[in-house]
Order: structure tokens, then C-alpha cells, then sequence
């Protein structure tokens, strides 16, 4: 691609960074519109990620109550704030949480390395004024039937997250290979041994594989448990993921054939014609040579 084309998309889009400060968001407010799908991003034609078109700022820029409405959309609550939206007591917004009645949006790990969810207070507000909730909101105990998941150990938190981001990775994924490495994001490498084998495939594939967010120093415990929250346990989840990745691996392998190292060829031997003689051999053989030579000295 010539670099006048990239410099006239680079005129017609900017960065996320610049993205963001024109429309009023923190950087991870942006952030987390654009995996909500409240920001379309398009691929930087230069290698340099993704970028922002022109257009979409000034799409975003025309709506009703802009820039409160588009804050206010991707604000985000913990548990304790988020109770106090929903109008509950925290331990009934916890059990909710944990039975997966609403489901978390981000997360992040705090200094004592415990789990900090967070909620849309948006979403919230809305779950709270539906008036088919309110038997959950203000019955006095939990149903039964959910009490015996929650004493069973039930958390659905860790999973919903996963859906969602989930959603995100694929939403983003240019082609097949990047939708295929979004879903493998979510398995362990011993699952994603058993589906692809082959080791030039599985290599190819890893090169599309996103890692969790980023929660601390590589190989740090910070980023230890980020890792298992992002691997799916759940076996019900994973049965999904494996067929959903086979079946996009599929699609990929049709379309885009992973790449393989050229096979290398011997050099070829040269032919010898079967009239041909050795490049030792004479006109006249050796033992009658001999014996021509020793008459000759003799005479």
C-alpha cells in the first residue's frame, strides 16, 4: 500500500487516544464502549491497531444529550454502588450476582489480589425498574431452588464476564483465523492441543490468540489469576467453545490455509547414458597397457 493512501486514512480516523479525548471519555471508558459496541472502531490499513473514522465521532457527536448520555452508558458500579442502584441490601446484589441474574462488565484485581467486579449502572437501573424482578428484589429470602445452587458453590460471575468479552473479541475479528484465535482465547493449550493438532496450524492459530486484559506484570500472580478467570471451566462452556472453534477452524482452513514451511527438495543426480564409461576407464585396458609396456622395454 503506498503512504499517500495510508496518510489519507489516517487523515479520515485517529487514534483511540485522540478518539477519546474528543468525545469526552477516560481512556477506559472508551475502551469499554467500544467492546459494548457504542463505538465502532475499523483496522488501522498501516499495522498501527485500530482506529476511529471521522464519521463516527461526528455520529456520536449529533446524539440527544451527548457527551452526559454517552458517559452515563458505560458507567460503571462495584457492589456496593451497584446495590445501592438496584435499592437492595449488598449480600442480596452479591447472591444475584453470583446466580448470574446480572452480570458483570469488567473487572479488576485489587491490592490484595481479591476480585473486584464491575456492573453497568445503566443495565442495573433498568433490571431494577422491570416489575417482573421486583419478586426478586424485595422477596424476604432467596427462593429455594436458588439457595441450593448458591450453597452448592454456584458463581456465574467469572462465566458471564467471559460471554461478554467473548462477544467483544469476535465483534472485532477481521477474518476467520482472528475469530477463531477470539474463541481460543478461552480454552486452555491442552484443549486447544486436542482440536488442532497439527503443530503449524496450532502455531498460526496462537498468533491470533488475545490474552486477558492486562492485570499486572507477565507471569506475575496478578496476571495468574487473570489468566483462570479468562479460561473457561465450566464444562458445558467448554463443550461450546470446541465445537465453535472446530467449526470456525473449519472456515479458516477453507479460506486461508494456515502457512507451511517449503519442503525441501533433494538436489537432483545427474544421469549417466548406459553406453557411457567410468571416468577411470581407457581405450585400451589395463593389464594388455602393462604388457605393451614391458615388451617395449625389453626390445
Amino acid at each position: 500500500m503506498s503512504g499517500s493512501t495510508v496518510t489519507a486514512t489516517h487523515q479520515l480516523s485517529c487514534a483511540p487516544s485522540r478518539a477519546a479525548r474528543e468525545l469526552g471519555l477516560k481512556r477506559s471508558e472508551f475502551d469499554l464502549a467500544v467492546h459494548l459496541g457504542h463505538i465502532w472502531t475499523v483496522p488501522d490499513e498501516g499495522g498501527g491497531g485500530r482506529r476511529v473514522t471521522r464519521s463516527e465521532l461526528d455520529r456520536l457527536r449529533t446524539e440527544d444529550g451527548f457527551p452526559e448520555a454517552l458517559q452515563e452508558r458505560v458507567r460503571v458500579v462495584g457492589t456496593t454502588e451497584g446495590a445501592a442502584v438496584m435499592d437492595v441490601p449488598v449480600s442480596r446484589f452479591t447472591r444475584l450476582a453470583r446466580l448470574g441474574v446480572v452480570a458483570p462488565v469488567r473487572f479488576y484485581l485489587n491490592r490484595y489480589r481479591a476480585v473486584v467486579w464491575l456492573y453497568l449502572a445503566e443495565e442495573l437501573r433498568q433490571f431494577a425498574a422491570d416489575e417482573e424482578n421486583s419478586s426478586l428484589l424485595n422477596a424476604r429470602r432467596t427462593p429455594e431452588g436458588m439457595r441450593d445452587l448458591l450453597d452448592a458453590g454456584l458463581d456465574l460471575r467469572a462465566r458471564n464476564w467471559r460471554g461478554r468479552h467473548r462477544e467483544f473479541l469476535l465483534r472485532v475479528a477481521d477474518g476467520p483465523w482472528e475469530s477463531a484465535g477470539a474463541l481460543a482465547a478461552f480454552l486452555d493449550p491442552v484443549q486447544i492441543s486436542e482440536i488442532v493438532p497439527d503443530p503449524y496450524e496450532r502455531s498460526h492459530l496462537l498468533r491470533f490468540r488475545p490474552g486477558p486484559p492486562a492485570q499486572g506484570a507477565q507471569g506475575s500472580p496478578a496476571a495468574y489469576l487473570a489468566e483462570r478467570i479468562m479460561t473457561a471451566d465450566d464444562p458445558d462452556e467448554i463443550s461450546r467453545l470446541r465445537t465453535d472453534l472446530t467449526r470456525t477452524l473449519e472456515d479458516a482452513r477453507r479460506l486461508r490455509p494456515a502457512p507451511r514451511p517449503a519442503a525441501k527438495q533433494a538436489p537432483p543426480v545427474p544421469e549417466q547414458s548406459a553406453t557411457s564409461e567410468p571416468p577411470y576407464a581407457t581405450s585400451v585396458p589395463p593389464s594388455r597397457g602393462l604388457l605393451g609396456w614391458l615388451r617395449r622395454k625389453s626390445a
